[in-house]
């Protein structure tokens, strides 16, 4: 485990980071893997289907993924306090309320994801895919929920090398079982999702081995075990915003996603084309953002203020450098980076792609931006304000993509993702200042960071 709260700031949010980055893009080579299997075997309707239901996925994922996050940041507040006891009784809670969410999302989205894509104006063409790959997904959303939870936990000590033991496992074996699934045993997009669900339940069951076995910090007693009324309030207080905040996020790629369903299957495979790639710019910037709430949380806890506000700083300037990086050379293979996808025949999806790196690449700069502060603000414990960060993604993103698709067309749709960034950062912006002010105000005493 790495104590965030001691060393160089920059230095430790970097350790901490590496074996984040290294699990993410093992998921990303899976999700690589996954699309290239599906493109290039069964077809560009195929691929376009499973790219459609991307922004229905990130609403229930993203949801159940953003609570646990948010329970994981009070037990990381408590683990640089030295609370102890304190983090036995997060733990616990946070469990039960997220079994109570992933049975109760289950639930929801398995009754209503045809119905869904429906109402997005899912083509026909792609509509059954895309529900078979959403039933194989959604009936087995508890596993997925399961290991988020239990690999924010491990994260919030100070432990980001076993989520990436953990990680590593699933995606080989989901790599093996999707060979299986879907060139063995021919059992399409739904195949697909059954290699997900089945590489995540086993990715559980070592996590709960590895806490069992070697992590005494959350082996729980029989006091722990009670339900707290203030305690289920406080991490729900916390928790649930954080859900809401990326289901809002959803939300404004939902709208887009309908938008472009109109616009044809080209459009739609040129979409999921572009999210592989925004997935492969995001990667550093999720990793690094998903650091500095762990450091910012730990070190409120531990009263550590101005250590947040250098590795604050650090971060930001670490996380630009890579935005800018990476759409240089976006831009300079884009034929090579679509070409992964579809085959080179789909020159008018191509074309679409490149246009999609062409605006969002010129604002990952922004996005790496957005990354770090809204991590920074959630570490702090406020949920409000990134809350309503999403709240201004939705309206910018699902604004800026219907009135271009009655005006300008699909140029002006793309300009949606853009927008939305914007409109999260200027809401973010004051938050910060505010702050980075009090912190300042409260590290007077302090001694100079070490």
């Amino acid at each position: 485990m790495i104590d965030l709260t001691k060393g160089t700031p920059i230095k430790v949010i970097l350790l901490f980071t590496f074996p984040l980055l290294l699990g993410n893009l093992f998921q990303l080579f899976y999700n690589f893997i996954d699309a290239i299997i599906v493109g290039h075997t069964l077809g560009k309707d195929a691929f376009a289907a499973v790219g459609a239901t991307s922004a229905l996925n990130f609403l229930v994922m993203g949801f159940a993924i953003g609570i646990t996050s948010g329970f994981s940041i009070i037990i990381s507040q408590r683990f640089g306090a030295n609370d102890t006891e304190g983090v036995k009784k997060s733990f616990i809670i946070g469990l039960f309320l997220t079994l109570v969410t992933a049975i109760g999302l289950t639930i929801v989205a398995y009754l209503f994801s045809f119905p869904l894509l429906q109402w997005m104006q899912t083509p026909q063409a792609l509509i059954y895919d895309a529900h078979d790959f959403l039933k194989a997904i959604f009936g087995g959303l508890i596993f997925t929920v399961l290991f988020n939870y239990l690999s924010n936990v491990l994260r919030a000590i100070g432990d980001s090398k076993t989520p990436l033991i953990a990680l590593i496992i699933s995606t080989i074996l989901n790599i093996i079982l999707e060979f299986v699934f879907i060139l063995g045993l021919h059992a399409g997009v739904f195949g697909a999702g059954i290699a997900t669900i089945i590489a995540q339940a086993f990715s559980v069951i070592y996590l709960i081995i590895f806490i069992k076995l070697k992590m005494p910090l959350l082996h729980v007693k029989k006091r722990h075990l009670s339900l707290d009324k203030a305690e289920i309030k406080k991490h729900s207080a916390l928790g649930y915003p954080m859900g809401f905040q990326s289901s809002i996020i959803a939300l404004g790629s939902l709208t887009l996603q309908i938008v472009l369903n109109k616009l044809g299957t080209d459009v739609v495979a040129m979409q999921a084309i572009g999210r592989q790639i925004d997935q492969l710019a995001m990667l550093p910037m999720i990793s690094l953002g998903l650091a500095v709430t762990t450091f910012t949380a730990q070190n409120f806890g531990a009263r550590q203020y101005k250590r947040m506000l250098v590795g604050l700083k650090h971060s930001v300037i670490i996380n630009v450098i890579w935005g800018i990086l990476f759409t240089v050379v976006l831009l300079i293979f884009n034929q090579f980076f679509s070409g992964l996808f579809i085959s080179a025949k789909e020159t008018n999806i191509i074309h679409l792609a490149f246009d999609y790196y062409l605006v969002n690449g010129a604002f990952y700069w922004l996005l790496a931006i957005l990354f770090v502060v809204r991590s920074f603000i959630q570490g702090y414990g406020n949920s409000l304000v990134p809350t309503l960060a999403g709240v201004a993604e939705l309206l910018m993103r699902a604004g800026v993509s219907v009135l271009s698709l009655v005006t300008v067309g699909l140029i002006g749709v793309l300009f949606s993702s853009p927008a939305a960034w914007i409109g999260s950062v200027v809401i973010l912006v004051p938050s910060y200042f505010q702050i980075t002010k009090d912190l300042r105000k409260k590290s007077e005493k302090e001694l100079p960071v070490i």
